[in-house]
């Protein structure tokens, strides 16, 4: 069965993030697994619960404020301390399967050999940096015909007001498969998918219809920027009453 065909029939059974990315990993055989962005844990307990072949799974997570992140999940670091714990709590019955790397991706990764993994799941901080430096990162630890996906694949950048920076991953994915001669497929609940091959073939597969514009000009537009910026100073009058 050829890979497009694979993804329509995951995406077909799946109702929601989770049974998407369960289905994939179970039907794609993956055993090897890296997290960028494991938050609370959610994503890691659906995965390690529901898919008895994973033998390896990397936590990469600073669990910390940062700085330079504009973006409302940047918490402080006593409640980033609860997130680790409750991570940590969540996935506990698969301890041996797991490997808690605690950093940025750029303070981390190279913990991981170049090859190992069969799929890494990026949902890190969403921003251009991010998605650039998640991306390059990984590419190189995946196996030749393993996968590297994510989260937030919005296709627009202002998923959230723009009092934050704009969330780039879409279409920056987009751009880094191209570059690095891939296919990319765009899936429901704003999910990427990116195939690594030995044989360089960029094409971009959206099996949603959303994502007509790779171009930033149209997301930039003067008066969607004032149409967004206005529902959000009318929601905070409204918070206010």
């Amino acid at each position: 069965m050829n890979t497009l065909k694979i993804i329509e029939q995951c995406v077909e059974k799946s109702d929601s993030r989770f049974e998407l990315w369960i289905n994939l990993v179970e039907s794609c055989k993956i055993e090897t697994i890296a997290e960028v962005g494991v938050y609370k844990g959610d994503f890691a307990y659906q995965l390690l619960h529901k898919c008895d072949l994973i033998e390896k799974y990397y936590m990469i997570d600073p669990w910390r404020h940062l700085e330079d992140w504009n973006k409302p999940a940047n918490k402080n670091n006593h409640t980033f301390e609860q997130f680790f714990l409750e991570a940590k709590e969540k996935t506990s019955f698969a301890a041996d399967k797991i490997a808690i790397l605690r950093g940025k991706t750029t303070e981390v990764v190279e913990k991981i050999p170049n090859g190992e993994l069969d799929f890494a799941y990026i949902d890190g901080d969403h921003t251009l940096k991010g998605i650039t430096i998640d991306l390059i990162r990984l590419f190189d630890k995946i196996r030749v015909g393993g996968w590297i996906g994510g989260d937030d694949f919005s296709s627009s950048i202002w998923q959230h007001t723009p009092n934050y920076e704009p969330t780039l991953i879409f279409p920056f994915a987009v751009y880094f498969a191209e570059a690095v001669g891939a296919k990319i497929y765009a899936l429901p609940y704003s999910q990427f998918l990116i195939k690594k091959t030995e044989v360089e073939s960029f094409s971009f597969v959206d099996l949603t219809g959303k994502y007509k514009y790779l171009e930033l000009k149209n997301q930039f537009n003067p008066f969607k920027i004032l149409k967004i910026k206005m529902m959000d100073i009318a929601s905070f009058i409204t918070k206010r009453k």
